[in-house]
């Protein structure tokens, strides 16, 4: 009998593997860390090749949180049709040459070293060049402009490449998420791994005024695609970001719509001042691939389209 959490029933044979992981967790403002990795999954239409199964990993409850931590079921005339638990599952999708792992999972409540051991020996037995984690955190940001991302890394020498990605390397001091846990035994285990934070916009209108109330967004498609833009570049995926930039164009216009309802709502209230103040204060530079990359890239599409 098999007592390691860790089961792989696929290895693929790419010879550069990159990997792309997310969690359920705290650090998930716009649904970055559990909606993209879910969103990648589909795009590329990505096979399971695995699992983590639960190794005592999570509560059933704790006094005062009876519902966020308990299994989500589903009865029909008393019978159950559906009982969701935790999960943890590994994707693949790529060819010889190159491949994306894509990994979902549900942030454990306890024995995080053991989790650790099992993802960290899925990122070798796989043979993964490369961990990007993605996650969000809210922030007083303007909502059209490009998100500031800020990162975390393993190893010393990944600095200088990842300087080239538009990033703000994090000074934070605090409470660790499930990716900044991760980072401290990549580096132990001499694994590259990375931490990609979005910054997503929330407003607490509550400065301007009590009879406002503070808004968010929920999925933030701008984070999305700003990481995405970053994490193709560097691993070289090709992943159509298209729709991604299109549901991004939508959120602004969602955006502007509710601004002019708040506005049209509270007279009496300065909204626009309040995000103009903000969009005045805000710094954050956006990723612009090098142009020789982008030369590059164009030339060689021309080369392979006359070969056809």
């Amino acid at each position: 009998m098999n007592d390691e959490p860790l089961t792989l029933w696929e290895l693929p044979k790419a010879k550069e593997i990159f990997m792309i992981a997310g969690w359920h967790q705290w650090a998930d403002a716009g649904a970055i860390s559990s909606g993209l990795p879910l969103y990648l999954i589909h795009k590329t239409k990505a096979r399971k090749i695995g699992a983590i199964k639960d190794d005592g990993f999570y509560l059933f409850q704790l006094p005062g949180a009876h519902h966020f931590l308990r299994p989500e079921i589903k009865l029909e005339e008393g019978h159950r049709k559906e009982l969701h638990k935790p999960t943890n599952e590994f994707y693949y999708t790529g060819d010889d040459e190159k491949g994306l792992v894509i990994f979902i999972g549900d942030e454990p409540h306890m024995r995080i070293d053991r989790y650790a051991e099992a993802l960290f020996g899925a990122v070798q037995a796989l043979g993964v060049k490369r961990v990007s984690a993605v996650d969000g955190v809210y922030g007083t940001i303007p909502y059209d402009r490009d998100r500031e991302v800020s990162c975390v890394y393993s190893l010393p020498t990944m600095k200088d490449e990842l300087s080239r990605y538009a990033v703000r390397f994090s000074n934070y001091e605090g409470g660790s998420t499930i990716g900044t846990y991760l980072v401290d035994g990549a580096e132990q285990r001499g694994i590259e791994f990375f931490v990609f934070s979005a910054f997503v916009p929330a407003y607490n209108f509550g400065e301007v005024s009590e009879m406002v109330q503070g808004i968010s967004i929920e999925h933030d498609f701008k984070a999305w695609y700003d990481v995405m833009r970053r994490l193709n570049h560097m691993a070289d995926l090709n992943i159509d970001l298209s729709e991604l930039e299109e549901q991004s164009y939508d959120l602004m216009v969602s955006m502007d719509a509710k601004i002019d309802e708040l506005v049209e709502q509270m007279p009496d209230v300065d909204v626009r001042a309040y995000l103009e103040e903000v969009t005045d204060d805000y710094e954050a530079k956006p990723f612009v691939p090098p142009l020789s990359d982008v030369w590059g890239k164009a030339i060689g599409n021309l080369l392979n389209d006359d070969d056809v």
